[in-house]
């Protein structure tokens, strides 16, 4: 699944165009790597999101446990990944 998908699809970030002009602005690094909007994401990777300042959270990392083959209610969103420290 596509980086801008799983974000979208997880509920990190609510919708696609955004997750895909955050990835556009180098604000995502998949396994400390800058990642595009079309990196294919796997079970294992390591996210890391600026979100920066505005929304007082700074740079959050999730660890992704299992990527989805579409949809999915917002209820199992949270079981895709897992905040690290």
């Amino acid at each position: 699944m596509r980086l801008d998908k799983f974000l979208q699809v997880s509920r990190i970030i609510k919708r696609r165009p955004v997750a895909n002009e955050v990835c556009n602005r180098g604000k995502v690094l998949v396994n400390r790597q800058p990642a595009k909007a079309s990196k294919i994401i796997s079970p294992g990777d390591v996210i890391a999101i600026d979100f920066g300042e505005r929304e007082n959270r700074g740079i959050v990392t999730y660890e992704v446990l299992k990527v989805p083959t579409g949809n999915m209610p917002k209820s199992k969103a949270t079981t895709l990944y897992q905040v690290c420290e």
